[in-house]
């Protein structure tokens, strides 16, 4: 069984660890769409903090994960075409974007499945980032008021 899923994977946590782990208990090839960053700025306001040959790097170096491929496109049908993918794996923001919508209705006249998982609430690359800032203005403040 091929599994596919596809993200970001900034600041690689604890929570893309745990939807990794899960996928490779559902196949034993785990293939990982990564966006690039001109894909994340399409329907984000900010590009990744890690490069793409980073953040492909470190999926690569995880034992779970068996392929990474990079997107450079908002579009899935033809990865999931081109991997023969068994499984997509996807999250719970997933939503009903046309792009979203497509790759689903694909997926299922193939006769394959679609399994949405519930985030790992212990961390995101979102929140990380929000620490991150959070400390530098608390020190600013602390050296302001020296």
């Amino acid at each position: 069984m091929i599994v596919y899923t596809v993200g970001t994977f900034d600041l690689l946590h604890v929570g893309h660890l745990a939807l990794l782990k899960f996928c490779k208990t559902l196949g034993d090839t785990v293939i990982v769409g990564v966006a690039s960053d001109s894909v994340v700025n399409s329907y984000k306001p900010n590009v990744p903090v890690i490069p793409l040959d980073q953040r492909r790097e470190m999926l690569e170096a995880l034992d779970c994960v068996s392929q990474v491929q990079p997107y450079y496109e908002l579009e899935y049908v033809t990865a999931c075409m081109d991997l023969n993918v068994d499984i997509f794996v996807i999250g719970e923001d997933w939503g009903k974007k046309p792009h979203n919508l497509a790759v689903e209705d694909y997926l299922k006249s193939q006769g394959k499945q679609v399994i949405q998982i519930h985030y790992n609430p212990r961390t995101s690359s979102t929140q990380i980032k929000r620490n991150v800032m959070s400390q530098i203005h608390r020190k600013q403040q602390v050296e302001l008021a020296s």
